[in-house]
Parts: structure tokens; sequence; C-alpha cells
């Protein structure tokens, strides 16, 4: 890493705090490779990022994709559906389903939503250090190469969730879109900087406390953070791997949470102003029941979901 990159990844977190999300996977002191015993057990999801699941086998498949191509978009189950009239975050604690998508209206204290993809324990996998992150290809057609270099079988479910990420990672960006996937803390910061510029702020879901209970209430305080954005989503690797993506006209917002059991949250959503350009079969219009372009959606991150905006 260049030395004047060092020294502004340094002072940027001394002006803004940096996120546990964050602090916890920093790669190892100098530039060795840590351990790596990574495996993704058979009870274990094997594609879990992109704001919704993808599982290994059976059960229903999300994506946060807009893709136009219909075969890319996975369509939700008819069972999943909001109680109450607004066919979004109405209903009591104990009726309310899953909160996916919802109204941009409904994005206001007093408003109760289920969010177990928030309380979910956090993947901890740290960063590779840059120059080893550097040595490694990460592309589909070298994954041969990448399963060698991590001890992996090349039919094994984490050679799967290893494809699953770098496909991901080489899709073409949809209408409207920037992405780049970021396989080291200095790649992660320099490409959001070249993105948005100096001037900006790291975003994280934070539970005050650990908690089983999905189940929350906004409270007071929704805070917009604007429409220069960058939501950067974990993926599945043996080194932390964050696919960041930018779609025009998303607003981004820090919205304060109170547990059913009294535990506090800071979660991030974001409203997708203009979904015109999505899949018309995309899950968010079959669970809202409206076509697209027609109003604004929104939807909470992923626990382990960053989000960079400028401050």
């Amino acid at each position: 890493m260049e030395l004047c990159l060092r020294r502004f990844i340094g002072s940027l977190f001394l002006n803004i705090p940096m996120p546990k999300a964050l602090k916890d996977i920093l790669p190892p002191a100098g530039n060795k490779r840590p351990p790596i015993a990574w495996h993704v057990s058979a009870s274990e999801n094997l594609f879990h990022n992109i704001n919704y699941t993808f599982k290994s086998e059976g059960g229903s498949k999300f994506s946060n994709y807009a893709y136009r191509d219909s075969s890319k978009e996975f369509n939700a189950p008819s069972s999943i559906e909001f109680k109450g009239k607004t066919n979004s975050l109405e209903g009591n604690q104990a009726a309310i389903n899953e909160t996916i998508y919802f109204f941009q209206k409904d994005l206001r204290p007093g408003k109760m939503v289920n969010l177990p993809l928030l309380i979910t324990t956090r993947d901890e996998t740290p960063f590779l250090p840059d120059r080893v992150a550097k040595s490694i290809p990460f592309s589909s057609d070298k994954l041969t190469g990448i399963l060698k270099h991590f001890s992996l079988k090349p039919k094994s479910r984490e050679a799967d969730t290893m494809n699953e990420t770098i496909r991901a990672c080489e899709r073409v960006a949809i209408n409207g879109e920037e992405k780049f996937c970021a396989t080291s803390f200095e790649s992660f910061v320099d490409l959001s900087i070249s993105k948005l510029g100096k001037k900006i702020e790291l975003l994280s879901n934070e539970l005050a406390k650990e908690t089983k209970s999905p189940l929350f209430t906004i409270a007071k305080k929704v805070q917009n953070m604007g429409e220069n954005e960058l939501v950067c989503h974990k993926m599945k690797y043996p080194g932390a791997v964050f696919l960041c993506h930018s779609i025009n006209k998303t607003a981004v917002y820090k919205v304060t949470l109170v547990g059913k059991d009294g535990a506090k949250a800071i979660a991030v959503a974001v409203c997708h102003k203009d979904t015109s350009s999505w899949n018309p079969k995309h899950s968010a219009f079959q669970i809202l029941k409206v076509k697209p372009g027609t109003i604004p959606i929104c939807h909470f991150l992923v626990r382990d979901t960053l989000v960079w905006v400028s401050n």
C-alpha cells in the first residue's frame, strides 16, 4: 500500500469512528497471511449476502439486485407477506412476519419491524493483508488455482460458495449502478474514496447488546444520510470480501430501534426511489404488489453490511 494511502486511512478514522464491524475484521499486523480454517457447514447458508440468504439446498432464494434477466432473479415464496392494511409494516408484534421490503412512508417512529438478519451472528472472517490479497487471483476462470491456494476441494461446499462470490463480483452492473469488489482493507477504503471522495463516513448496523428477539420498533430518530452512498455487502470467502455498489437515486437512513426485549440498535435502511429498470419479477414487486418505477421501495440491510456516505 502506498504511504500516502496508509496515512490517509489513519487520519480518516481519527476523524470518524471506525465501526466495530470493520474493526473486528482488520488484517493481522504485517503482511503475514493469517491461518485459515474456513468451511461452510451443511447447516449453514451457502451464500449469505446482498440483504437476503442464498441457500445451498431447498428453501427460497432472494436477491436484492434488480436483474432484467429473469433467470438471474429469484422469486419470493407466496407465504411471505406483511400483516395489516398496507402490506408493509402494519400489524402487531405477535403477527408481523419478516420485514423484507416496505414503503418509504413506513420508515417512521412507531412502526414495528421483524429483522432476523439484523441479529444474526457476525461473520468475523478478517481481511487478508493487502499484499497477500493481491497475490491471489480473484476470477472465475482461475477458480481451480484459487481453491488449491486455500487447500479446498473443487466439488466441496466451500468451492461452490467461493464460485458464487466471485460470480457475483464479476456480474455486469445494472442500469444506474456502479460496483466493485474489495478483497483487502486497503482496497475497501481506496476504492470507496475514488467513488465518493475523501469527506466520507462509514455506517454499520450496531446492537447495544446481543438479542435473540428480531422484533423492533422504530424509535424517534430516523436520520436521512443522503443519496451519495456506497453499500458494501460482506461476501462468503476465506478472506473478507465486500461487494460495494451504488445505485442512482438511493437514499440511506440511519434508524434507531428499540427491541421488544428492550435492546437498542442502530440499523441502516435504504430506499430506492427509481425502480423503473428493475426486473418486473423482482421479489420486491411481488411482496409489495406494485409495478417497477411506480413508488420508492425500501429495505433494511443485513448485519454485516457497511455503508459509506458523504459527510
